[in-house]
């Protein structure tokens, strides 16, 4: 696996040795090390609510040295650690159907990633299925289909907070004209509001809300209302 600096990868916790995390890379054979700053901001009053031994967690690739991978999780936001879980689950099913119908999961599943980006590839199959022949058999891409339909896939939901205010004379109906969208508003309190989208994947839900948010701003530009896309935390 040839990783990049800020790249997005799955670990495991191997061990905690003094202020020293120690992580096993999905994929990758250098040991991946994380410092105790860069698990989480602030002091830590209980480190095992983020890591402990054995625990999958989301990191973020800070420098590649020739023994060892520098890793954050601090740097690692909810949408992307929500991506990347998200497409493990999708390859562990992906990986026990390849095995039901005997096929060399390692195998396939290698051949899959040097050609493609996996998430998109598991997206795509379901459109065209002749993509899944490439690296199998016609009768075997056929049923890992069939067993994959079956399972189907819940719609996955994404959410953003903005902050948006109009001193208008006509400023509730401004409000209201400007999250005329399409998405699930909750009204927060003090000019804040939650907006939540939802699709058939996080990409999907995540091209949706940048629509979504897009429109809220330019709405709120032509009529001059306050507007601000909340930073993640």
């Amino acid at each position: 696996m040839d990783l990049k600096e800020d790249e997005i990868v799955l670990c495991k916790v191997k061990k905690i040795e003094g202020t020293a995390v120690f992580l096993e890379i999905e994929g990758c054979e250098i040991e991946g090390h994380m410092v105790l700053s860069e698990v989480a901001a602030g002091r830590i009053r209980n480190l095992r609510q983020y890591v402990s031994p054995g625990r999958l967690i989301v990191c973020k690739v800070l420098r590649i040295n020739p023994e060892h991978v520098e890793l954050s999780l601090r740097r690692v936001t909810g949408r992307e650690r929500d991506g990347a879980l998200d497409l493990y689950k999708k390859e562990k099913a992906f990986r026990s159907v390849l095995k039901f119908v005997g096929e060399d999961v390692d195998k396939v599943i290698s051949k899959i990633k040097a050609e493609n980006n996996l998430g998109e590839f598991l997206l795509e199959i379901h459109e065209d299925e002749s993509l899944l022949e490439k690296y199998m058999d016609k009768e075997k891409a056929a049923k890992v289909l069939d067993v994959l339909s079956e399972k189907g896939t819940a719609e996955k939901v994404v959410t953003n907070g903005i902050k948006l205010r109009s001193d208008s004379e006509d400023g509730a109906n401004d409000i209201k004209m400007i999250l005329d969208v399409d998405a699930k508003i909750h009204y927060l309190g003090g000019g804040r509001f939650n907006i939540a989208v939802s699709g058939r994947d996080f990409k999907d839900a995540n091209v949706k809300m940048q629509s979504v948010v897009g429109t809220i701003e330019k709405r709120a530009r032509e009529r001059k209302a306050v507007f601000e896309i909340e930073k993640e935390k």
